[in-house]
């Protein structure tokens, strides 16, 4: 992982809440996984994911996800989260995330492992190319060369 969000090609900012923090007076652990989720499902919307899911019915699905947490944050903060794809397998791709405290620096990082599913079918699915296309794109690959592709699959 990097501690520079410009390695990260989709990033939100997100004021902290008052209500996110927990008894112990910093935000609760749980919601750095709401943080990761916002960063993951505006890069899926940017990388088309949503789009297909409405028109074929494939989709993602989280199958696992993990935060190293470096400093706790509190409220009154702002963060930034970034998030890319580091791999693309057969039928899910790999993100990582960056959360960065205006008050603290690079707060927490983690990763995920995304499924494409069919929810028709009820199964697993490869991950449509039009997908990977955008992948590509957003990353800043040549068009066609899949240059995050992984050949193991889950």
């Amino acid at each position: 992982m990097t501690d520079k969000l410009e390695d990260y090609p989709v990033v939100v900012t997100i004021p902290v809440a008052w209500g996110e923090m927990d008894a112990l007076g910093h935000v609760n652990n749980i919601v750095y996984f709401r943080y990761f989720e916002t960063a993951r499902m505006r890069y899926l919307e940017r990388a088309g994911l949503i789009d297909i899911m409405k028109q074929i019915g494939i989709g993602p699905i989280l199958a696992r996800t993990c935060c190293t947490y470096r400093v706790p944050i509190y409220y009154p903060d702002t963060l930034t989260v970034g998030t890319r794809v580091s791999t693309i397998g057969n039928t899910h791709f790999n993100m990582d995330y960056l959360i960065v405290s205006e008050r603290h620096g690079a707060a927490a990082e983690g990763d995920c492992v995304v499924v494409t599913f069919d929810y028709r079918a009820k199964g697993k699915a490869s991950v449509p190319e039009a997908v990977i296309r955008a992948i590509e794109g957003l990353e800043g690959c040549p068009p066609g060369s899949k240059c995050v592709v992984e050949e193991l699959d889950i």
